[in-house]
């Protein structure tokens, strides 16, 4: 499962000149329909079985359209503003259609020609939040609007879809321009992130009202889900709309802050709709990872908070290479549910100066997450170029990271659309080369028995004592299926290494192999056509020359 994540509104946007703080009329924005068959071609050719569509919720903006009024500025940040302060959950962006009366099938029409291209169709579903400002305008028939049935002199009633503070309107950390609207918000509504008075602070999500789900945070989170509260019900209603349009899965968005009893009563309930449906939970707290998966019934877990982070601190070495055998031995018994990842719209670029500075430093950090289990891994739209995100686009500053708050275009995403043609003629050569190395790991992932079906096996603990193997920088591993095994070795540090690999006795055991039977040996990363005759044994390390940032996988075919 390879996840492509992409915001359709700066994937198609060809505008080349840029200003600061730019409205629509500005800086342009891409439309659901500038995924054209060639355009999903060339995104498939990387390997990818998934595409994540980002932010095509109708979510509050300070862009008019002819029956939708802008929201109030002081609510929205950027011009585009965030696709997680859902305005309707019901309706699509309208920033995203050609036509925008008729943006729902456009959507639907997407859905269609990604299936037709072999891919499948990941949504957000945004169930802690929504925009202070939100107007349901485009429900079915006979759906009661969030909030429309609530008793807001409550603070805190198991029906309500929000929660209020009574008696008080919303002060909030900023004030209209002149001529700006004002916002009115009496009785206040709780903050999206818990904050539980009328007075956000700019760091708060002051953007987005939280969500009741029948939990009383007030009275030591006492929970009230029988009968079932009526946001449960209407967030059922809502995933299965839109599973009628045809999406495979739905990345759930901040789901811990949302109760697992939820999780348990509405998933398998969409499920019954499409038994293929998956799940993807953004979570943050690996004590509560099993009850996710086990009584949430989630299919996949971000895994940020254990191997992105480690990755991110041996790239920037804070963190020896050998920490790695803790993340994957730490979720062990659901690695298979265990979604990996270098980057997405929340974390810093890893070729911006935030991070490393180089992309090709991702390279060994890639392999790791895409080789060394068959986990799942997701790759964000821009990464596989190179992508360095050190622009000033407006809410958003030079932060490293890919705004998704205005309105904005990608250069190595423009240059590699090239005007919708994906010929590669405006492409850098390190764009080219980045793309090429991104897709040999990925097709190796998806094509190759050994790393589909093979046993796994850490050379760490082999290596410890082992002066010719720096654990600070080098990590090895084996894959073993059949009669085939792997030897991989990645390189951390921009320096060449001589790695002396130590394998042990016990390696041949558990991996069902005999110790010096004559192989068949030819490297498969980086590719060559050269291959001789050798043998692993425990007699004697195994010794790989290996540039820096680069990753050896070598094959022993008995």
């Amino acid at each position: 499962m390879v996840i492509y994540q992409v915001l359709p509104r700066l994937f198609g946007n060809d505008t080349k000149t840029l200003k600061f703080n730019g409205t629509i009329e500005e800086n342009g924005v891409g439309k659901l329909n500038d995924f054209t068959p060639k355009a999903l071609k060339a995104i498939k050719a990387l390997g990818v079985t998934h595409i994540w569509y980002t932010g095509v919720l109708e979510h509050a903006t300070k862009t008019k359209y002819e029956g939708i009024e802008p929201d109030p500025t002081v609510i929205v940040k950027g011009n585009a503003g965030s696709p997680y302060a859902i305005k309707d959950y019901y309706d699509i962006d309208p920033d995203l259609a050609v036509n925008v009366a008729e943006r729902k099938e456009e959507f639907r029409a997407l859905v269609k020609r990604t299936h037709a291209e072999g891919m499948k169709v990941i949504i957000d579903f945004v169930p802690n939040h929504v925009s202070r400002h939100y107007q349901a305008d485009a429900m079915p028939e006979g759906v009661c609007a969030l909030g429309e049935a609530d008793d807001t002199s409550q603070a805190f009633n198991p029906n309500n879809n929000f929660y209020y503070i009574p008696n008080e309107s919303l002060h909030l950390p900023f004030s209209p321009q002149e001529g700006e609207a004002v916002y009115d918000e009496y009785p206040a509504k709780v903050t999206g992130n818990d904050h539980f008075d009328a007075y956000p602070s700019e760091t708060d999500w002051y953007e987005a009202a939280k969500l009741n789900y029948g939990v009383d945070y007030l009275d030591g989170a006492k929970t009230y889900f029988d009968p079932i509260p009526d946001t449960w019900k209407k967030m059922l209603d809502i995933l299965c709309y839109w599973v009628g349009f045809g999406v495979d899965a739905f990345r759930c968005d901040m789901v811990e802050m949302v109760p697992v009893d939820f999780w348990h009563w509405v998933i398998p309930q969409v499920k019954a709709q499409n038994q293929t449906l998956e799940f993807i939970a953004e979570v943050y707290q690996p004590d509560r990872y099993h009850a996710y998966i086990n009584e949430g019934g989630f299919d996949y877990l971000y895994n940020k908070v254990g191997l992105y982070d480690t990755l991110k601190a041996i790239m920037c070495k804070t963190a020896p290479a050998s920490d790695l055998t803790k993340r994957w031995q730490e979720v062990d018994a659901i690695q298979a549910h265990m979604l990996n990842f270098l980057e997405n719209h929340d974390e810093v670029r890893i070729g911006s100066r935030y991070f490393v500075g180089d992309p090709m430093a991702a390279m060994p950090a890639m392999v790791v997450s895409t080789l060394m289990h068959s986990n799942p891994i997701m790759i964000y739209s821009g990464q596989e170029f190179g992508e360095q995100a050190m622009n000033r686009e407006g809410f958003s500053g030079s932060d490293g990271r890919t705004t998704i708050f205005d309105y904005w275009s990608v250069q190595t995403v423009r240059e590699w659309r090239n005007g919708g043609r994906f010929d590669g003629a405006k492409m850098t050569e390190e764009a080219k080369q980045y793309w090429q190395c991104y897709a040999d790991i990925i097709q190796l992932a998806s094509t190759d028995p050994v790393m589909i079906n093979g046993d796994f096996y850490d050379l760490g603990y082999a290596n410890a004592a082992n002066a010719g193997f720096d654990r600070n920088c080098l990590f090895a591993f084996m894959r073993h299926y059949k009669n085939e095994v792997l030897l991989i070795v990645v390189n951390f540090s921009g320096e060449k290494q001589k790695a002396c690999v130590k394998i042990p006795e016990d390696v041949f055991k558990a991996l069902d192999f005999a110790e010096n039977t004559v192989a068949k040996v030819s490297q498969i990363l980086p590719i060559s056509e050269k291959t001789s005759i050798g043998t692993l044994t425990s007699a004697w390390p195994y010794e790989i020359k290996i540039n820096g940032y680069e990753s050896k996988i070598i094959r022993f075919t008995y």
